[in-house]
């Protein structure tokens, strides 16, 4: 009788934690780690991942050093790339280094995407050690924790939904002074944040307008990522300025308005070579036509009107997705609905340009065969354009490129490459069937 109670208490139990697994993270944070491990180990791994990244971000981290390589790569194979990395923000960069490397790489080459920012920025000043609670949590539940971690720095608390988004904040003594059982939603105050990608400049206007201390740093999505404290931010201000002054005389600085000029020539020149050798592929595509032009010459002065719409496109498709990529918007595994969102943009412009021009090229030339190559073309070389200005830089990314390097020069080689080809050879296939010869 007594073990048919026992089993009947268990499914109950784990009934009740499965439907509720905001409820069962609660309850697991006041049981040692190894008895979180054990309870999440005998849950089906979807139901254990619910739970376990309910977790307060501390059990977390001790969890996730403490687990064995098989159970982590089956919780964080399937995440979320931006939550894994708020997780592994806040590890050393050793045991983060062991613990990606369990995991696919794509999966983990995007996740230290997110770990990575330019020393300039936000993202790159902040610390990862922030304490997070939820709105009904207790005044009783913070000051347990807060005990336990034994942290002195801690002036404020942070309060954050389900899904890791600061919703504001509590200084501490409001904390102190409250009853055990107050929850937090009565006690949180709106918390100025700012973006990780933002330029130090703006950290330091933000902590001197609002008098602050330490100041939260959020992700493009409103998650809490870590902080900022005001000591910190003038300890690398202090560093930017010697880096500077190192800089004026070439010490390890990227090329500035006054540096040596053979300096601007090392950094220029390979890329105006690869340039160049990039041009003459373009007039090779042209030179595969040189009959078709000798025959319908004035093919030649539309050349540059296909060429720069079609480059256009791919400018704007590459802007966009540079900036995804630089804010963190978008990742290298939704490299596919980038791309079709651009093709039908470009499908769709290039529609409307294609019958714009189709109409300026009949009344100019005086031929509607030219016009219907030249509006097919359109069409078709904008799509492409599209198409490229977002894959090429996430595929130099994916490769460990820097896309803001070469991107441009890649794109400008494909979208003259597409557009000679698109319209000189339809040109030449259709010169018979629309009487254009």
């Amino acid at each position: 009788m007594k073990q048919k109670a026992e089993i009947i208490g268990n499914v109950l139990r784990n009934e009740f934690f499965i439907k509720y697994p905001k409820d069962a993270a609660l309850t697991l944070e006041s049981v040692p780690q190894d008895t979180i491990l054990n309870y999440l180990k005998k849950l089906p791994l979807d139901k254990a991942r619910v739970i376990f990244f309910r977790l307060n971000p501390e059990t977390i981290i001790g969890l996730v050093l403490k687990m064995e390589e098989s159970f982590f790569v089956g919780l964080f194979r399937q995440v979320d790339t931006q939550l894994a990395a708020r997780i592994f923000s806040r590890l050393s960069k050793d045991d983060a280094d062991i613990r990606l490397s369990l995991l696919p790489d794509m999966t983990s080459m995007e996740i230290k995407d997110f770990l990575n920012f330019r020393p300039d920025t936000a993202g790159y000043l902040m610390e990862t050690n922030v304490s997070t609670f939820y709105s009904d949590n207790s005044v009783e539940d913070v000051l347990r924790k807060i005990r336990k971690l034994g942290d002195r720095k801690i002036v404020v608390v942070y309060v954050v939904n389900d899904e890791g988004q600061l919703l504001g904040k509590i200084p501490i003594q409001y904390i102190a002074i409250s009853q055990p059982s107050e929850k937090l939603h009565k006690l949180m105050e709106s918390a100025q944040s700012i973006n990780s990608m933002a330029s130090r400049e703006e950290v330091l206007e933000v902590i001197e307008k609002g008098d602050l201390l330490q100041v939260p740093v959020i992700d493009i999505n409103n998650n809490l990522l870590g902080v900022i404290r005001n000591d910190t931010l003038m300890s690398a201000t202090k560093q930017e300025i010697t880096e500077n002054l190192q800089a004026m005389f070439g010490a390890g600085r990227e090329e500035q308005a006054l540096s040596k000029v053979s300096y601007a020539v090392r950094k220029r020149l390979p890329w105006l070579q690869v340039n160049l050798a990039t041009a003459f592929l373009a007039s090779m595509v042209v030179g595969f036509f040189e009959d078709t032009i000798a025959k319908i010459t004035i093919l030649a002065i539309f050349l540059p009107v296909v060429a720069g719409q079609s480059g256009n496109t791919g400018s704007q498709s590459l802007a966009v997705t540079m900036r995804g990529l630089a804010l963190k918007e978008i990742r290298i595994s939704q490299w596919f609905r980038v791309a079709r969102k651009e093709i039908m943009v470009g499908f769709i412009n290039g529609v409307a340009v294609a019958l714009t021009t189709a109409i300026i090229v009949y009344f100019w030339a005086s031929s509607l065969g030219i016009a219907i190559v030249i509006g097919i073309s359109m069409i078709i070389s904008m799509v492409i354009a599209g198409f490229a200005g977002a894959v090429i830089p996430m595929a130099l990314k994916a490769i460990g490129q820097d896309p803001a390097t070469s991107s441009s020069i890649i794109l400008t080689t494909v979208t003259d490459i597409c557009g000679f080809l698109s319209f000189l050879g339809l040109a030449t296939a259709l010169s018979s069937a629309l009487g254009i010869v």
